[in-house]
C-alpha cells in the first residue's frame, strides 16, 4: 500500500543516512551499491502520492504498488542485516584499524549481490511506472497541509470535551427508549418476548454504521433512570470478531461475578447464571452482525435466571438480526442528523475559543456544503472535523476540503466511506501507517497508549532521533484522536469506531490480516504477502503459518493455540513485533533467540519460566515485557548485552534479582517492578541493585520495589534519582504490611530501627524536578521523606498525580504539596495514624515563618482529592479566609472519624460537583455546599442533617440510621436509600421532590409500602413520580420489589398474588416479627392459659410452612 510506501521510503532513508554516518557499509565493503541503492529509491520517491490516490479503485496500480512494496521490504531486510553484521564486527574488532583487512569477502560479496539485485529489481520498477503517467508527489506536497502548525496549537489536549451528542433527536430518542424500558410491562406487549422465558424482552436500535446508534445505546445506558430500574446493568460489544468465552467472561464481571479463570462455555454459563439469579437485568449487546453470541452463548444462562422485567437492547445494522431477536416492533431506526445538528457537532469538534465560534460561523455556507457530503453521518462529520481542526479557519482551507477530489473518486468499495477516505488521505505518510496499524486488534482487546507507541516504533513507524522516539510517537497518538480517527478512554486506553476500523482493514488487506474465529479465507493466504497477522483461534493459527514474511503477529488464547515456539522462530524469522496474550506454549522458549530482527517481545499471562539465556543474540531487541509471567523468577544475565533495549517490564513477576551489569544498558527509557536487592561485593562495600540505575540517564518510568530491603541510605543513594532529568513516572514501593482497612497484618511488625533505615532510604530518593506522576506505597517510616516538606529545596513544579497508599505510622500529610502548581490529583489510602490535618496541608510555611501565608491560592488547579483508610483521622482544619482548590470538582472521604467538613470547602471548592462519605464515623452534618451535584453517603453512623445543597441532584443514602433532616435539596432528581433495618420510612421523604426514589428495605416495610394507600408511611412517598422498592431473600437482594408511578397511576408487586387475599399473604410473609412473638402480644388477657400459648406457637408455626411453601409456588410459577 502507497502510505506504508511513503512510511517505508522515509524509514529506508533514515536507515541509509544512519549507515553512511556509521560507514557501515565501507565496514561491510559494500558502500557503492547502497548508495545506488538511494539513487533508485529516491527516484521513485516522487510517485508514491499519486499511487496511493489511483490503487485504490485500479487494480493494475494495485499490483504496481505491491511489487514496490515488497521491494522496500526486501530493501529495509538488506539493511538491516547490514547493520546487523556491522554490529556483530564492531563486537568482533571495536575501533581496531585492522578491520577493513578482516572483514569476511565472502560475506560482503553475498550482501552486495543482493543490494544490486534489488536495485534492478527497483530500475524495473520505475521503467513500468511510466505506463501509468503518475504525477510527481510534489504537484500534491502542500495540499492540505499548509496549517498544520496552527492546528496543534489551536487544540493543545485530546482530553477536550468533545462528545458527539448534540441536538433534540437525540434526547427525545433516549427519554422514549428509557420509559419503555423502564415503564411497565402492557399486555399486548407480553408475547414479544425470547423465546423460552417470559421474562425478557428485546429492543432493537437499527441503522446503517456511523450512525450513531453505540451513542443512543450509550445514553440509555448511563441513564440514571436505568441505574435504578435494575438490578444489573451489562454492556457487551459484540461485532464480527466476538469471543465466546470472552462474552461470558466480560458478562459475569458486569453481574458481580467470578469468573475463576475458566475459558470453557460449559463452567462459564453455569458461572453468569448463578450471578444474575433472580435479578432484574439491562443488558446492552452492541454491534450485532449476527444473533450467534445470544442464541449459542448468552441465551441459556439468562433465560435460566433473569427476573421478569428484564431488557435486551441491540444496536445492529441488519433488520434481519433485529426481526431473529424478536425485537419489539417497530424497531427504532436512527435517522440521519439534520442540517443543524450536524452542523452544531462539526462546530462543537472544531471550536476550541469564542474568536474560533466567531469565524466558524461566517464559514457557515461551507460547512453546510462539507456536511451535506457526509450524508447526516456523525462518524463522517467527526472525522472531516478532525482534518478541519487542522486547517486555518478561513474560505480557502475549507474550500480546499469542499472541492477536494477525494469526494468524488469512482468505484470506490462499499467500505469506505468518503469522509473518512479524505481524512486519511490529509495525514502524512507515517500517520497513516500508526492509524492502519490500530485496525489489527480486536476490539475487545485494545493495548493502552504506551504499549501501542512502542509498537510503531518497533516496526519503525516513528522517525527521529532515538531519544526522542517515545514522545514523538506520543504526538503521533494525540494527533489521531485530534482528528477523531480514534478516541480515548480513561485511564489509557483508546478505541476506533467500527466504520474506521472498517476502511482501515480495507485499506491494508494486502498487508493485514486480523483473522478471528475461524472465520479465516485460506484463498488470501495463498495470494497475498502479509506482513501483519492478528489471530485468536487455533484454526486460524494453523493455516497462517504458510507466511513468512510476517513482521507483526498478535496472538491471543481466546480458544486454546497450541504454540510451538521453535516452528515460530522457524516460519517467521521476519517478526519486528510478537505480542503474545494467554496463550499457553513450552515453559522453554530458548529458541527465541533464533528471532534477529525481534525488536518487541510481549508475553503476557504466561507459562513460560524463563527468558532465553542466549537473548543477547537479538541485538534489535528494543521492548520486553512480561508481566502477569508468574513462574519467572530471574533475568538472563545476557540481558545485559541488549544495547537496544528502551522498555523493561517485569510486574507481577516474580523476579527478585537483578542481573549485574544492568547499567550498561544506556538506553532504558522505562523500567518497571525493579527489584531491590542486596549482595556482596568485590570490593568491601556491599552491592545494591539500585546503582545499576545510577548511570540510566534516561529513565522516563520507573518503578522501584522491595524498597525493604535496602540496607542504608548511601547504597540507595547510588540510583542517582534526582539526576534523571527525563524522569516522568515514578513508582517507590515497600511490601505491604496493611490490611485493606488499613491496619497492622501483625502487631509489632516494623521495628524503629527498620523504620530510620527506611526513612534514610526514602530521603535520597529524591525525584527530579520534572517528574508529573509518583505514587509510593507501603512506606513504614514514621516521618515523610524530607523531599515531600515546605522546608527542602527540592521544587517538583511539573507534578500532577500523587498517590500515597500504605503508610501506617505517619502521623501528618506532606506540607509543601499545595505550592505545586500543577498538582490535579491526590490521593491518601491506608494512613491511619494521622488525627489531624492542620493548616500546614494547606498552607506551607515560608521562610521560616511560623505562620502560614494567606495570600497566594493553594492547589490552584487540584480537581480530585480522594483520602481512604485514615482510621484515626478527626480533625480538617480549613478556615474561610484560607484560599485553596478552587477547581476541586471530586473529593471523596472514606473510614475515618471525621467530625465535619472545614468550613474552607463551601467557601473555596466552588466547583465541587461530586461528594462521596464512606463510613466516615463521626460526621453529623453536611450543609452550605452551594455546587455539588451528586452525594453519596454510605454507613455514616452519626450524620443527621443535610441542609442548603442546591444544586443535589443525585443522591445516595446507605445506612444512616440517623439521618432525620434533608432540607434546601430543590434540584433533587434521583434519591436511593438503602437501610435493611428501617421498621419506618424516615420523615424526610416528605420534604423533598424527587422524581424518582429507589428503596433498598426490609420484607416488612416493602410489605407495608404493597398495599398502597392502606400504609400508614404512604403520605411520606405518593408525592413522588416513580419509586421502585426492594426487599432481599437469602443470596437474592432484589427477590420481591414493588414498583409506583404517580401519574398515570400503576402499583405493582410480587408480593402479592391473586389466589391469596391480600391480608393473608402479608401475613405470611413477614419476618419472624410478626410470627410467635407478635401472635403472643395480640393477647391483651393476663392470665393466658397454657393451652391458648401453645395454640398461638402452633399457628405460628403452621403460617411459617405454609407462607414457605407458598413462595416457592409463586417462584416456580405454580401460583398465579
Amino acid at each position: 500500500m502507497a502510505s506504508v510506501l511513503g512510511a517505508l521510503a522515509s524509514n529506508v532513508n533514515n536507515m541509509l543516512s544512519e549507515m553512511a554516518k556509521e560507514e557501515m557499509a565501507m565496514l561491510l565493503g559494500v558502500s557503492g551499491e547502497i548508495d545506488t541503492l538511494a539513487v533508485k529509491l529516491g527516484g521513485l520517491k516522487d510517485f508514491l502520492a499519486d499511487a496511493e490516490r489511483r490503487r485504490i479503485t485500479d487494480q493494475h496500480v494495485q499490483g504496481w504498488v505491491r511489487e514496490l512494496r515488497d521491494a522496500m521490504y526486501d530493501a529495509t531486510d538488506i539493511l538491516e542485516l547490514c547493520q546487523f553484521k556491522a554490529m556483530e564486527d564492531r563486537k568482533r574488532f571495536g575501533n581496531n584499524q585492522l578491520l577493513f583487512c578482516l572483514r569476511n569477502p565472502l560475506r560482503a560479496h553475498d550482501i552486495g549481490r543482493r543490494i544490486k539485485a534489488l536495485n534492478q529489481r527497483l530500475e524495473g520498477i520505475k521503467q513500468r511506472a511510466g505506463q501509468f503517467s503518475f504525477i510527481s508527489l510534489n504537484a500534491y506536497a502542500d495540499r492540505g497541509r499548509t496549517a498544520q502548525g496552527h492546528g496543534s496549537t489551536r487544540r493543545t489536549s485530546p482530553e477536550l470535551d468533545r462528545s458527539g451528542v448534540v441536538g433534540n433527536k437525540i434526547k427525545q430518542d433516549t427519554r422514549k427508549l428509557v420509559e419503555m424500558l423502564t415503564g411497565e410491562e402492557e399486555e399486548e406487549e407480553k408475547e414479544e418476548v425470547v423465546e423460552g422465558s417470559s421474562n425478557i424482552r428485546v429492543v432493537a436500535i437499527v441503522g446503517v454504521g456511523g450512525i450513531g446508534k453505540t451513542t443512543l445505546a450509550q445514553n440509555i445506558f448511563n441513564h440514571t433512570d436505568i441505574k435504578d430500574k435494575f438490578d444489573k446493568t451489562i454492556w457487551l460489544s459484540i461485532n464480527q470478531e466476538f469471543s465466546d468465552y470472552e462474552l461470558l467472561r466480560t458478562a459475569i464481571a458486569g453481574a458481580g461475578g467470578e469468573h475463576r479463570g475458566h475459558q470453557e462455555l460449559s463452567l462459564l454459563q453455569p458461572i453468569l447464571r448463578e450471578a444474575l439469579t433472580g435479578k432484574k437485568i439491562f443488558l446492552v449487546m452492541d454491534d450485532m452482525w449476527s444473533v450467534n453470541a445470544w442464541s449459542e452463548v448468552l441465551r441459556t444462562p439468562l433465560v435460566n435466571s433473569a427476573a421478569q422485567g428484564s431488557w435486551v437492547l441491540i444496536t445492529t445494522r441488519s433488520e434481519r438480526v433485529a426481526r431473529q431477536m424478536k425485537a419489539i416492533q417497530p424497531h427504532h431506526r436512527v435517522d440521519k442528523l439534520s442540517q443543524e445538528d450536524a452542523w452544531s457537532l462539526l462546530k462543537k469538534q472544531v471550536v476550541s475559543t469564542e474568536k474560533d465560534e466567531y469565524a466558524i460561523e461566517k464559514l457557515k455556507s461551507t460547512g453546510l456544503g462539507i456536511i451535506e457530503r457526509c450524508d447526516g453521518l456523525p462518524v463522517a462529520i467527526k472525522a472531516i472535523a478532525g482534518l478541519l481542526s487542522h486547517k486555518e479557519i478561513n474560505e480557502i482551507e475549507w474550500g480546499k476540503v469542499l472541492t477536494s477530489p477525494s469526494w468524488s473518486v469512482d468505484g470506490l468499495p462499499e467500505e469506505i466511506n468518503h469522509a473518512i477516505y479524505l481524512s486519511y488521505d490529509d495525514l502524512a505518510p507515517h500517520l497513516k501507517q500508526c492509524l492502519l496499524y490500530c485496525s489489527l486488534f480486536p476490539k475487545y482487546s485494545i493495548p493502552d497508549k504506551d504499549l501501542i507507541v512502542e509498537m510503531w516504533i518497533s516496526e519503525g513507524f516513528v522517525n527521529g532521533m532515538s531519544n526522542q522516539q517515545e514522545k514523538l510517537g506520543i504526538e503521533y497518538y494525540n494527533e489521531l484522536i485530534l482528528r477523531n480517527l480514534i478516541q480515548t478512554r480513561p485511564p489509557n486506553a483508546w478505541i476506533m469506531h467500527d466504520v474506521v476500523r472498517s476502511f482501515c482493514q480495507h485499506v491494508a488487506k494486502d498487508e493485514a490480516l486480523s483473522s478471528h474465529m475461524g472465520k479465516l479465507c485460506l484463498g488470501d493466504l495463498e495470494s497475498n504477502k502479509y506482513r501483519w497477522l492478528s489471530v485468536q483461534d487455533m484454526l486460524d493459527w494453523s493455516a497462517c503459518q504458510q507466511q513468512k514474511s510476517v513482521r507483526t503477529l498478535l496472538l491471543y488464547g481466546i480458544t486454546p493455540i497450541k504454540l510451538n515456539v521453535s516452528d515460530l522462530c522457524n516460519k517467521f524469522s521476519s517478526l519486528r513485533v510478537l505480542y503474545i496474550i494467554g496463550v499457553q506454549h513450552a515453559t522453554s522458549v530458548d529458541s527465541l533467540s533464533q528471532l534477529k530482527n525481534l525488536r518487541y517481545l510481549y508475553l503476557f499471562r504466561s507459562n513460560i519460566c524463563s527468558l532465553p539465556d542466549g537473548i543477547n543474540k537479538m541485538k534489535f531487541l528494543e521492548y520486553i515485557g512480561i508481566p502477569r509471567c508468574e513462574q519467572i523468577v530471574q533475568l538472563p544475565g545476557s540481558i545485559i548485552k541488549l544495547e537496544r533495549l528502551r522498555v523493561v517490564n517485569l510486574a507481577g513477576t516474580n523476579i527478585n534479582s537483578i542481573p549485574r551489569g544492568f547499567s550498561r544498558l544506556s538506553n532504558l527509557r522505562t523500567v518497571l517492578s525493579f527489584p531491590a536487592q542486596m549482595g556482596s561485593s568485590s570490593s568491601k562495600e556491599e552491592w545494591c541493585s539500585l546503582e545499576e540505575l545510577g548511570p540510566l540517564s534516561q529513565l522516563r518510568q520507573l518503578h522501584l520495589k522491595r524498597l525493604e530491603n535496602v540496607s542504608s541510605g548511601s547504597s540507595a543513594a547510588k540510583a542517582m534519582l534526582s539526576a534523571k532529568e527525563h524522569l516522568i513516572a515514578l513508582h517507590l514501593e515497600c511490601n505491604d504490611r496493611q490490611r485493606d482497612d488499613g491496619l497492622l497484618k501483625e502487631e509489632g511488625l516494623i521495628s524503629m530501627e527498620e523504620q530510620q533505615r527506611i526513612e534514610e532510604v526514602f530521603d535520597v530518593l529524591c525525584p527530579p524536578h520534572c517528574l508529573e506522576d509518583l505514587i509510593i506505597r507501603g512506606y513504614i517510616g514514621w516521618r515523610l521523606p524530607k523531599w515531600m516538606t515546605s522546608r527542602t529545596t527540592v521544587r517538583l513544579d511539573r507534578l500532577m498525580v500523587l498517590t500515597m497508599d500504605g503508610m501506617p505510622c505517619c502521623t501528618e500529610l506532606p506540607d509543601g504539596l499545595c505550592q505545586l502548581p500543577c498538582l490535579k490529583f491526590i490521593k491518601i489510602k491506608r494512613a491511619p495514624a494521622i488525627k489531624r490535618v492542620g493548616h500546614e496541608f494547606l498552607q506551607a510555611q515560608q521562610n521560616g515563618d511560623s505562620h502560614p501565608s494567606r495570600d497566594a491560592v493553594s492547589f490552584p488547579i487540584l480537581y480530585r482529592v480522594e483520602f481512604a483508610g485514615m482510621l484515626e483521622w478527626e480533625e480538617w482544619v480549613w478556615e474561610d479566609e484560607m484560599q485553596a482548590m478552587p477547581l476541586l470538582e471530586v473529593l471523596i472521604l472514606e473510614r475515618c472519624k471525621l467530625q465535619q467538613l472545614p468550613p474552607g470547602i463551601a467557601s473555596h471548592a466552588r466547583a465541587l460537583r461530586f461528594l462521596n462519605l464512606f463510613k466516615v464515623q463521626n460526621i453529623k452534618s453536611l450543609q452550605n455546599l452551594s455546587s455539588v451535584v451528586e452525594l453519596h453517603l454510605s454507613q455514616n453512623p452519626d450524620m443527621e442533617s443535610i441542609k442548603n445543597l442546591p444544586k443535589l441532584r443525585i443522591l445516595t443514602i446507605v445506612y444512616c440510621p440517623k439521618l432525620t433532616v434533608l432540607d434546601g435539596i430543590p434540584a433533587l432528581q434521583n434519591l436511593s436509600l438503602m437501610d435493611y433495618n428501617m421498621k419506618t420510612l424516615p420523615g424526610y421523604l416528605q420534604d423533598v421532590k424527587p422524581r424518582s426514589l429507589v428503596l433498598d428495605c426490609s420484607l416488612t416495610l416493602l410489605g407495608d409500602i404493597s398495599m398502597g394507600d392502606s400504609c400508614s408511611d404512604w403520605d411520606k412517598i405518593s408525592h413522588i413520580q416513580q419509586i421502585s422498592g426492594y426487599a432481599g431473600e437469602m443470596r437474592i437482594r432484589r427477590r420481591w420489589y414493588v414498583f409506583y408511578t404517580r401519574e398515570p397511576f400503576k402499583l405493582d408487586t410480587n408480593i402479592v398474588c391473586s389466589s391469596l387475599s391480600r391480608g393473608i399473604i402479608h401475613g405470611l410473609l413477614m419476618n419472624k416479627e410478626i410470627r410467635t412473638k407478635e401472635l403472643h402480644d395480640l393477647l391483651t388477657d393476663k392470665e393466658r392459659r397454657t393451652n391458648e400459648l401453645r395454640m398461638i406457637k402452633f399457628l405460628s408455626a403452621l403460617l411459617t410452612v405454609v407462607g414457605f411453601v407458598c413462595i416457592m409456588l409463586y417462584c416456580y410459577g405454580l401460583l398465579p
